[in-house]
């Protein structure tokens, strides 16, 4: 089993998904193959800043990994 990141493009009235060909030479994916695909829409990096949340502050930690290098 492969997991890769493709790009979904329009493709006539669908959307397509092309396979890179290591991929297809690796997995013996021919033509009319049935594949099992998980579907996971990533989230651009940027999105994900200010998301986590800490119980200490961002000076609090950034305090005491200064205080480790005295």
């Amino acid at each position: 089993m492969a997991e890769i990141i493709v790009t979904a493009r329009k493709w006539g009235n669908s959307i397509g998904a092309t396979f890179p060909a290591e991929t297809v030479e690796r997995e013996k994916i021919k033509p009319n193959d049935r594949l099992v695909l998980e579907v996971r829409k990533m989230v651009p990096i940027k999105e994900l800043f200010g998301t986590a949340k800490f119980k200490k502050s961002a000076q609090q930690i950034k305090d005491e990994l200064r205080a480790g290098w005295d």
